[in-house]
């Protein structure tokens, strides 16, 4: 398969942050999260997202065909993402794997090795009995990111606008996190639930 057969799908999530799907995997074996350029160093698809000129990209996570971009810039993501393809391209093109193994280190409470722990039992939570259970309703809920024990998620679908995804996200993903990966701190839902489509409950009017 050539490159330019690779299907890149941009798919953001406030002007911070985006997600990016590939048609292609970029890396197996777990979530590799990248905070810094020196941490990108042997990963070329990370070493060259860091080096976007003017997105000011301060984290890089990719999981399998999936890859967040985190950035400080305004600079709107339909400029950055185009960027943020040419790198994705160029690093399946490149003949090295995109993403390197996850060097081996002991985990600290709080820090971003811990963190990434997390996320991959989070999301193996969210693949197994979350995201089956709002499926339900049409929903679905997505694993943003896991910041200092902190898990970010958005809902959409079914879930999105609901007005009782409050109450999904408190006694359903709440408590399974708590009772599954009890390390998690708490959950932060960035949902913009104005802007549901299709809510399988609708939101009671204030």
């Amino acid at each position: 398969m050539s490159v330019t057969d690779v299907r890149i799908t941009a798919e953001p999530i406030d002007n911070g942050r985006c997600k990016f799907l590939v048609s292609e995997p970029l890396h197996v074996g777990g979530v590799r999260r990248f905070a810094t350029p020196d941490e990108a160093r042997g990963s070329p698809l990370a070493e060259a997202i860091f080096a976007i000129p003017g997105a000011d990209v301060s984290e890089v996570i990719v999981s399998a065909n999936l890859v967040t971009v985190v950035k400080r810039s305004p600079a709107p993501w339909p400029v950055v993402g185009k960027a943020v393809g040419q790198a994705i391209r160029a690093a399946l093109a490149g003949g090295q794997p995109p993403v390197a193994s996850k060097p081996a280190a002991t985990s600290t409470p709080g820090s971003a090795t811990a963190d990434d722990a997390l996320y991959e039992r989070v999301a193996d939570l969210f693949d197994s009995q979350v995201n089956p259970m709002v499926a339900r309703h049409g929903g679905r809920v997505e694993l943003i990111d896991v910041q200092d024990a902190v898990v970010m998620v958005r809902m959409a679908g079914g879930c999105q606008g609901c007005g009782m995804a409050d109450v999904t996200l408190r006694q359903g993903i709440e408590a399974m996190l708590q009772q599954y990966v009890p390390e998690v701190k708490g959950i932060v839902d960035i949902t913009d639930h104005a802007a549901g489509s299709n809510p399988y409950f609708a939101a009671a009017k204030k």
